[in-house]
């Protein structure tokens, strides 16, 4: 059975690389009905935050990425690499290093000076010397010294890297804790992952990880490296290309269905599509449609994507859903005016959820109308209030058609063009220059509003 992980650190907010990463995991274990493992590499001790932990279950929750199996944590497993360490040591794959931090930084001085590639010298790999007392020795690994790692990246080709290039990495730290290589090859292992699905900020720490895999005796995952995400300029994510929090994006009033189609097309395609369902992307999702280049983030788009989902929303939907996550803006908004016909009317002025609550807000508590709008309400504009208020208050059925043909009526009786009709009334009821349909508008607010809001403007 397939299994794929996703394994964050707990070191900060669940960023938009990591956020594709585990996507991209779901979907291929989606596929073929195999497991999606959750697991947090929390080592990190000084890093590590329970706030952390949780902004990641929150994100992975918001975005509908619901794991099979886990969370499990490797601060918890501390036992089991001890276990493992002790396996290497056992078979000669691993030896300990007495060295102190001031000799490692004196090493590296004297490589760095002499044009050397800064990196353990193995000086403890096969000394014989009495280690020194009361130092904790770190436990490393006995990388081979010949030959080369070749291994066939699902999404970048066949990689080779020579044992040359590689230094014999620290497994345990000092105080037993297990650094990131060999932490996530004993998990892989014990876990069962076939698919190692990850960033390519990983390729150089593979090899390292397939002669672990060797010394150990266990088959090798397949690894497959997905390309870094790049801002809409070229450059690397940053928090002013919108490498923020995921659920900054959740509060900013996008839909996860449409971050989860966006985040899918980010590095991977299925021929033209651009829109499509999570059903669909776990029907067409592949590694060998993954791209080998970076993809670039483009925030405009996004909020093209997300107004298309907007669109698919029916409105009655649409206005629950602002009732059930914000019920006192909600029931403010219910006081004045009939919200599912409001999202009617303004319909076209969205692209994220957060321009439905501005919008109704604007027409629940209009802004006071500056000068240019105020032009509309002079002594000719508040005449028009005065005779039009009546003619309103006389509909029986408060529909926009109805309320339509007594702004024509008024028209007709006045014998002037429609903007100096529609104009101050527009005005008088938004506080804007430029809405929607204000018939429509008109009729989702509540007959007293438009009518007390008349007769305040026509007394301005």
């Amino acid at each position: 059975m397939i299994r794929t992980r996703f394994a964050p650190s707990p070191t900060g907010y669940l960023h938009l690389g990591g956020a594709r990463t585990a996507l991209f995991n779901w979907a291929y274990a989606k596929r073929h009905g195999g497991a999606f493992v959750l697991r947090v590499e929390d080592t990190d001790l000084e890093r590590s935050t329970q706030q952390s932990v949780q902004a990641i279950f929150d994100a992975m929750e918001w975005l509908g990425l619901d794991y099979s199996e886990g969370p499990f944590f490797q601060m918890q497993r501390l036992t089991r690499y001890r276990e493992v360490a002790e396996l290497l040591l056992a078979k000669g794959h691993a030896y300990w290093d007495y060295c102190s931090k001031e000799e490692l930084d004196a090493m590296r001085e004297a490589q760095v000076a002499r044009g050397e590639k800064p990196r353990y010298d193995r000086r403890w790999r096969d000394s014989k010397e009495a280690p020194p007392p009361g130092r904790a020795p770190v436990l490393r690994f006995r990388n081979p010294l010949a030959g080369d790692v070749t291994w066939d990246d699902h999404v970048k080709g066949p990689i080779t890297v020579s044992n040359d290039e590689l230094d014999d990495l620290v497994l345990l730290r000092a105080d037993g804790v297990p650094t990131y290589n060999f932490g996530v090859v004993v998990d892989d292992i014990d876990m069962a992952i076939t698919h190692v699905i990850r960033g390519d900020d990983h390729v150089n720490n593979t090899p390292r990880q397939i002669n672990l895999y060797h010394a150990l005796d266990a088959s090798l995952p397949i690894f497959a490296h997905v390309p870094m995400i790049l801002g809409d300029d070229g450059q690397r994510m940053s928090k002013r290309h919108g490498a923020v929090n995921v659920m900054q994006y959740r509060d900013d009033g996008f839909l996860p269905d449409a971050m989860v189609n966006y985040l899918a097309r980010l590095g991977w395609s299925h021929g033209d599509e651009e829109m499509f369902s999570r059903e669909q992307l776990v029907e067409w999702f592949d590694l060998r449609h993954v791209s080998k280049s970076p993809a670039r983030w483009d925030p405009e788009k996004l909020k093209w994507l997300n107004a298309e989902y907007m669109k698919r929303i029916p409105d009655a939907d649409l206005a629950a859903r602002l009732e059930r996550e914000k019920p006192e803006v909600y029931r403010f908004i219910a006081s004045v005016m009939d919200p599912v016909a409001m999202t009617a009317a303004g319909r076209a002025k969205f692209q994220v959820l957060a321009d439905h609550e501005r919008f109704l807000m604007s027409m629940a508590e209009p802004a006071h109308a500056d000068a240019a709008a105020k032009e509309h309400l002079n002594e000719s504009g508040r005449e028009v209030l005065r005779d039009l208020a009546p003619k309103l208050g006389s509909i029986e059925a408060w529909t926009a058609p109805n309320v339509s043909a007594k702004l024509k009526e008024t028209v007709a009786e006045r014998k002037v063009k429609m903007p100096q009709v529609m104009m101050p009334f527009r005005v008088a009821l938004t506080g804007q220059l430029q809405t929607p349909a204000i018939d429509a508008i008109a009729a989702a607010l509540k007959r007293e509003v438009v009518l007390d809001r008349l007769e305040r403007a026509s007394q301005a």
